[in-house]
């Protein structure tokens, strides 16, 4: 009996320790090297913060993983990191996260094809790294899952993806980076041949032929075919206001896509014209903190302000544009700018010199329930958030291609 107690007590003794443990852990996390590049201090503040991707937005409160576009957006980092640094901690966080969402047949868990989500199609990207590493056949059937939803996915009466099925006949800029983005890497990996890049090419082509505005260059955020919603122009179909994440979605969208792209295809100086259309145009309206505003051509506005995920877009496709000779050289110091003013006006250090990244818009769109009306008062109007993934991701990419 003595024994027994005895080792009660000493199991009892054991999880306090732990317990203990883990707080002072909690609360004396180790410091974050500050001789390391922005890139990789901020990837280790976000391990620190959120041991597991799927805790990245942690104000959401899950209780388990969920198959999101923004956390492939910010993994999309660390498995560049894990190529530049080969430190195996980067690619293990991504893996972690994806083999929590397979199960042991390939199928991806929470994932309905049916709903036509293109959002849906961004987390296949982090599947081709980590098949090409491991050969495990489980990250090649969702890739084909996710090559078979954009086989499948409902269109515009001349080609362009519909953002989701319960947005029928809107094409989104945001869903460029989602969905064709994917459908080239993938087209590219397995082959399939002019056909598939001709669709890719409209995919770019046609939105931008639909949402730019003539006077500004901007584009507007999402073109509503049937002109049905409320939020569309009874004229145009066009949504209200020019949103920087929109736009920066789709200027990383275009330097990505050319990644994969044919040399030799018949539209490839084509996307590459548009790139530096968007560009030029985006440029006028960088404000001189090197940043842009949250609704981007209204800066003098009252209640716009400077937000850190379209910012970082900008500076990521500014500076990958310039790095790849499709942007010129000019842009770079446009980036370079843009990411000095990030790290000046967005970033906070702790005491361990963890890193946050502050002013980023948490979330927006149009339509929807709650519904949203693509006004200027809604765009101002979305909550701000502390280390949002889509701002995360951006400020690591464009860390990497300025080797800041």
């Amino acid at each position: 009996m003595f024994s027994l107690k005895r080792s009660l007590l000493s199991v009892m003794a054991g999880m306090l320790l732990v317990s203990f443990s883990t707080i002072t852990h909690a609360e004396n996390p180790p410091a974050i090297p500050t001789n390391k590049p922005w890139s990789e201090r901020m990837a280790l503040s976000v391990m620190q913060r959120s041991p597991e991707a799927w805790q990245m937005r942690g104000y959401r409160n899950l209780s388990s993983p969920e198959w999101g576009y923004t956390y492939a957006l910010s993994l999309a980092g660390f498995q560049k990191l894990y190529e530049k640094t080969g430190n195996e901690d980067y690619l293990d966080y991504v893996k972690v996260y994806v083999d929590q969402l397979i199960d042991k047949d390939g199928k991806l868990k929470h994932y309905e094809m049916s709903e036509f989500n293109i959002d849906s199609v961004n987390g296949g990207k982090l599947l081709f790294a980590l098949h090409e590493k491991t050969g495990d056949e489980r990250y090649l059937k969702v890739m084909q899952q996710l090559r078979h939803q954009l086989q499948w996915q409902p269109r515009t009466t001349e080609g362009g993806f519909w953002h989701k099925r319960i947005y029928p006949y809107q094409m989104w800029l945001d869903g460029l980076y989602m969905g064709a983005t994917y459908y080239a890497q993938y087209a590219a990996s397995f082959n399939e041949g002019a056909e598939s890049f001709d669709d890719i090419a409209n995919q770019f082509i046609l939105i931008e032929k639909k949402t730019r505005d003539a006077k500004t260059g901007l584009l507007y955020h999402a073109w509503d075919e049937s002109k049905l919603q409320a939020w569309a122009d009874n004229e145009t179909g066009l949504s209200p206001h020019f949103w920087s994440r929109a736009l920066g979605w789709y200027a990383m969208a275009l330097v990505d896509t050319l990644d994969y792209f044919p040399e030799d295809h018949k539209d490839r100086q084509t996307l590459i014209d548009i790139l530096n259309r968007l560009a030029e145009a985006v440029a006028r309206y960088q404000d001189k903190t090197g940043l842009w505003y949250q609704v981007t051509d209204m800066g003098d506005r009252f209640g716009n302000y400077l937000e850190a995920s379209g910012s970082g877009m900008f500076v990521y496709a500014f500076a990958k544009g310039a790095n790849k000779g499709y942007l010129p050289v000019k842009y770079k110091k446009l980036a370079e700018k843009g990411f000095d003013g990030m790290v000046k006006h967005f970033v906070v250090l702790s005491p361990n010199k963890e890193v946050t990244l502050t002013h980023i818009c948490g979330s927006a769109g149009l339509g929807g329930s709650p519904y949203r009306s693509g006004s200027f008062d809604y765009y101002i109007s979305e909550a701000l958030r502390d280390n949002d993934p889509h701002g995360v991701g951006p400020f690591i990419l464009a860390s990497l291609e300025l080797n800041r």
